[in-house]
């Protein structure tokens, strides 16, 4: 399958770093290559850019890209982002690790991902399987967590990571659905959701199954953990004046950056019941 994914806000992310030849970055989250391609151009001669993706199809088609166009100042890595510092540590020496002019994530999903059949991550691909994981092979997939997890873990997941009104509702007709076949498929999950929410929450532009999917995905994924772990480790590789610059999905992850960067930008970070600044 072909990989394929445009940013949405290249050029108010590339305006905001504002990359110059010599710099270096990190673009924690691949996908189709439109930030990493476009600042390989900027920072050249001199400068080097390493992109990271879990997705293992991103990475071999930025790899057909940079052979195609000859860029010799990409590295290519196909890791968690949680594990920013050690994936730092592999490809640039000590004297450059905390030498970041800038740093992107772009989150959530790409175009390419919500297209490929094989991975469930669309709720309009009905005999899709439940498989949600950025991964391969999954630590974990949807299947095994929609059949395996009780009725109060599957509740906490679809309130937790998708604000669902009707999570305790949905994750019951789950247990009921399951206890007479395997629930493997997109459409079967579909089906379920549709079952559960009332006719009149069912006539928006949004699907009903919508929060359900992403729920799962963040729970697949470990998303939002994975995160705070990426921009912790972020802030320690910047250079002096060094930027972060995130663009975030939905408003889950828009919390978790806003309070990350809130808290960091304190002149204080100890905790409240600290006598004194230590």
């Amino acid at each position: 399958m072909e990989y394929q994914h445009t940013p949405v806000m290249l050029k108010e992310v590339i305006g905001l770093l504002a990359p110059r030849p010599g710099e270096n970055y990190l673009d924690c989250t691949l996908g189709g290559a439109g930030y990493t391609l476009e600042i390989a151009k900027r920072i050249m001669p001199g400068g080097k850019i390493l992109a990271i993706d879990l997705d293992k199809a991103a990475i071999n088609n930025a790899a057909e890209i940079i052979k195609k166009n000859k860029y010799q100042n990409i590295i290519l890595a196909n890791e968690n982002f949680k594990n920013l510092s050690t994936i730092v540590k592999k490809y640039f020496a000590a004297s450059e690790a905390d030498k970041f002019s800038g740093i992107v994530f772009d989150l959530g999903l790409s175009s390419a991902q919500l297209q490929d059949g094989s991975r469930g991550f669309s709720f309009q691909l009905l005999q899709a399987p439940l498989n949600m994981s950025f991964a391969a092979p999954a630590e974990i997939t949807a299947q095994a967590i929609i059949n395996n997890y009780s009725r109060q873990e599957l509740t906490k997941i679809f309130r937790d990571y998708g604000e669902e009104k009707f999570a305790y509702q949905i994750a019951g007709e789950i247990i009921k659905v399951r206890q007479k076949e395997v629930i493997k498929t997109v459409g079967q999950l579909v089906n379920i959701v549709k079952q559960v929410i009332p006719a009149r929450w069912q006539s928006g532009k949004i699907h009903p199954a919508t929060k359900i999917f992403q729920a799962l995905r963040l729970a697949v994924n470990n998303e939002l953990e994975n995160l705070q772990l990426a921009l912790t480790s972020a802030v320690a590789l910047l250079a002096p004046c060094g930027k972060i610059a995130v663009v975030t999905f939905h408003s889950l992850e828009d919390r978790v950056v806003k309070k990350f960067f809130r808290e960091e930008s304190r002149d204080c970070l100890c905790p409240p019941t600290y006598p004194a600044c230590r």
